[in-house]
């Protein structure tokens, strides 16, 4: 067990690696100075053995070159497979995550740091944000599904084409019979829904009942997310052992995913009939992707899992 220095106040996206350091090394935190700057934000600077790691949780557009040229690795959630700053040598993929509430440790690792280096708005919103998200369990092999899709989503000002993949994926399970459905997209606060009115939701979920609800359904899916990222919901998809359908990954991950076994990967928004059919009328197939799926989380993307990694790519 190693003990790994905080050296700045990240925000809530990298609460996984937070817990999963955690559990594996002792925390403890010194405000560096010169990091100041990147207090909640989503970006970690940590340091051990005087080897000074970042891991990046920000959206794909390269890297802080700033922070690059100090590390020894530079770890981020979204490498872009065409974003030319991540070919760096010190740059290296992480395998997907998703927030989870961590109040408890948050406030015993940054203690009075807290009240010191986050403006007091900031430092509630953590909070806020935190106690909504569910606590991080392994959630039990469970593959049999009921006929039930949940999938909610919002609706993004500037990436239409994830918009346009995610309302025909609302407009085909409200069509089928053969499923029932519940979602939609959340209505924008300023009113401008880009003509998706037809595909608007009534009801608002909180996180929790979010993954309450996504963890009953039959199928999910995974499309990209803002400037191509992979979107936090998979990676809480693949734990609660659910059969993901997704179209092609625009970052790359430590462990390439099989296509053939881990998730059901697709072209264009017209092949969703087919995979219904698939899952409908093959159980078994539906269960082995379900269950290849689960296993890959379980062997890679635990946040025990991803401490071991981060340490293992640090020091070997």
């Amino acid at each position: 067990m190693k003990t790994i220095q905080l050296l700045n106040i990240p925000n809530y996206y990298v609460s996984y690696y937070l817990l999963g350091l955690n559990q594996v090394h002792t925390l403890e935190f010194k405000m560096d100075r010169n990091f100041i700057k990147f207090n909640n934000k989503p970006i970690l600077i940590f340091k051990i053995d005087n080897k000074i790691v970042v891991i990046d949780n920000d959206d794909p557009t390269g890297v802080n070159q700033e922070l690059y040229d100090i590390s020894t690795v530079y770890f981020v959630t979204n490498k872009h497979v065409n974003q030319a700053s991540y070919k760096q040598p010190k740059v290296k993929p992480l395998y997907p995550h998703y927030p989870v509430n961590i109040v408890s440790l948050y406030i015993r690792v940054f203690g009075f740091g807290l009240f010191r280096y986050l403006k007091f708005k900031e430092m509630i919103q953590q909070f806020y944000i935190l106690l909504r998200r569910p606590k991080y369990i392994k959630y039990k092999n469970s593959f049999k599904k009921d006929n039930f899709v949940f999938f909610s989503s919002n609706i993004w000002k500037k990436e239409q084409e994830t918009n346009e993949i995610r309302a025909q994926f609302i407009r085909f399970c409200k069509a089928e019979s053969r499923i029932t459905f519940k979602g939609g997209f959340i209505p924008r606060s300023d009113g401008f829904n880009f003509g998706f009115d037809k595909e608007l939701n009534d009801e608002k979920y909180t996180p929790k009942m979010f993954s309450r609800l996504s963890a009953k359904s039959k199928v999910v899916l995974n499309n990209p997310a803002v400037c191509g990222a992979v979107s936090w919901r998979f990676a809480e998809y693949l734990n609660q052992g659910l059969f993901v359908i997704s179209f092609p990954f625009k970052i790359e991950l430590p462990n390439t995913l099989d296509e053939s076994s881990v998730v059901y990967f697709i072209e264009e928004t017209k092949e969703f009939n087919k995979v219904l059919d698939l899952v409908i009328e093959n159980p078994n197939f539906h269960e082995s992707i379900a269950q290849k799926g689960k296993l890959y989380f379980d062997t890679y993307c635990t946040p025990v899992a991803q401490a071991h990694y981060i340490y293992n790519s640090v020091f070997n």
